[in-house]
């Protein structure tokens, strides 16, 4: 699992005073991207490439309450890939201050190429750090089927 821990910020909660629906996303975005930070892939790492990351679905489960000033913890895991990584699904789950589970979020997603603004493959470079990720004990690999119309070419 990888993780990483946070300090709340004012601007996350709603007038109720509890940690708004969409700062869960944001939480769960961020950790995704000091994951291939601290494996040096940084995000102009990918600008450079032309390549990004692109969601087709988002699940939150909110099961307790983040209240305004609790710090919270944030892992990852990696749900479900492709072979070679061309579509993955990652799960997260979101802990306050007390270790009590809050929300889970589950990702789908794809790699975009940025200038044709279609999906593609991954060069070997990136390859090799995603083959480090942490999976999750119920992994599951080519989970997903190729909708007819997809390209999915391997980046040279």
């Amino acid at each position: 699992m990888f993780q990483v821990k946070f300090k709340t910020i004012w601007a996350n909660f709603d007038p109720n005073r509890h940690m708004r629906h969409s700062a869960y996303s944001d939480y769960a975005a961020e950790v995704r991207a000091r994951f291939f930070q601290e494996h040096n892939l940084s995000l102009d790492d990918f600008a450079r490439l032309h390549i990004g990351p692109v969601l087709f679905e988002e699940q939150t489960k909110f099961l307790k309450e983040i209240q305004m000033g609790t710090d919270i913890t944030v892992n990852m895991w990696l749900f479900a890939a492709t072979e070679h990584f061309e579509r993955w699904e990652f799960s997260h789950e979101v802990f306050n201050d007390q270790g009590d589970l809050s929300a889970i979020i589950k990702v789908k997603g794809a790699w975009i190429d940025l200038q044709k603004r279609k999906l593609t493959g991954l060069p070997e470079s990136i390859l090799e750090i995603l083959k480090h990720i942490p999976k999750s004990e119920d992994f599951k690999k080519s989970f997903v089927k190729k909708n007819k119309g997809d390209v999915l070419k391997k980046k040279r």
